[in-house]
Parts: structure tokens; sequence; C-alpha cells
């Protein structure tokens, strides 16, 4: 089925195309949840808005309830930008997230196997898994954390190195061996 298309107006309504109506963010979200292709372009100048909506959606969903992001994380997050890692950063954290989410369907097979159809689907399985498994699942993320922050350090590492070696005459600052870093 080919890419579903929302149009957003001036006046802030989203318009669905395929459906010819209008539409709210709340409607937006469930397409989102059923892992529907959709984007929303701008009515009047063709640009096109899906990150802009899916980021409304978001902080809509932050300000709602128990957030994701800590005060800290988003501090972190706008750190990044402008900095030399932006553009990898974004990878980084997509790659996390898509390992998070397959490591989430992999625990849903199993429990559709172990309980059939139905229990997969009850929330409240879910919230029983999560209750009883909780400290055996931070302990699993927090290995994953571990070695998700190691590796990223050495890609760091190994990009600084790459680039003393591309750059032999300049001076680092704080890297030993360099000039400044030995005056102090």
């Amino acid at each position: 089925m080919a890419q579903r298309l929302i149009k957003k107006y001036p006046n802030r309504r989203l318009y669905d195309t395929r459906t010819s109506s209008y539409i709210t963010l709340v409607n937006v979200k469930e397409m989102v949840m059923q892992h529907e292709d959709f984007s929303v372009i701008d009515a009047k100048s063709g640009e096109d808005l899906t990150r802009n909506i899916l980021l409304q959606i978001i902080l809509e969903e932050e300000a709602a309830g128990t957030p994701m992001f800590s005060i800290d994380i988003l501090s972190q997050m706008i750190r990044f930008y402008g900095n030399a890692m932006q553009g990898m950063m974004g990878k980084y954290l997509e790659n996390n997230i898509k390992a998070f989410s397959e490591m989430q369907s992999k625990l849903q097979e199993q429990a559709k196997a172990l309980y059939g159809e139905n229990a997969v689907s009850s929330q409240d399985l879910w919230a029983q898994f999560v209750s009883f498994q909780g400290p055996a699942m931070q302990s699993m993320m927090g290995a994953y954390m571990d070695q998700s922050r190691k590796m990223f350090q050495q890609m760091q590492d190994n990009m600084q190195e790459q680039t003393r070696k591309m750059f032999p005459g300049f001076q680092f600052p704080n890297y030993p061996g360099s000039a400044k870093a030995e005056e102090k």
C-alpha cells in the first residue's frame, strides 16, 4: 500500500488524504503504533513536516505522564547539536533503540510460545512479567548500556587517533605527547 499522506494546513489542522477527513495528533500516534507508513507535508509549501509532528507527539507524551527522558538526558542530547559527533549520535541512538525493540520482540515471541496467542496481547501479562523480571531486566539493560558506552568510547578514541595521524603537525590540547599537554 502506498504511503499515507497527511496535509497540514495553516490553521494547524491535519488532513488525511486517504480518508478525506481531518485528524488529530492522537490519530497520527495511532498510525505510528500500527507501524503505518505516512508522511506529513505542509499543504501550502509542500515542506515535509513528518519529523516536526513526531516530535510534537513526543513532547505531548512527555508532558502527559511519566516522562521517558530525564532532564539530564535531554540536556546531554542538546549538547550534541553542533558537536562533531552529532551525526554519529543519531545513528548510535537509532541502533540502540532497534536493538531494544528486537529484544522486546523476542520476549513477546517467547511469551507467545509459553502462553499462547491471547497472552501476548494482554497488558496484564506484560505488567506481571515486568514486575517479576524487573531486577533481571535492569541488570541485563545495565550490562547492555555499559557495553554500548564502552563501544561508543572506543569509537570516539579511534576517531581521535585517526585525526592525530592525519594531522601530525597540529597540537591537540590535553593529549599526551602534544607540546601543549606537556607544558601543563
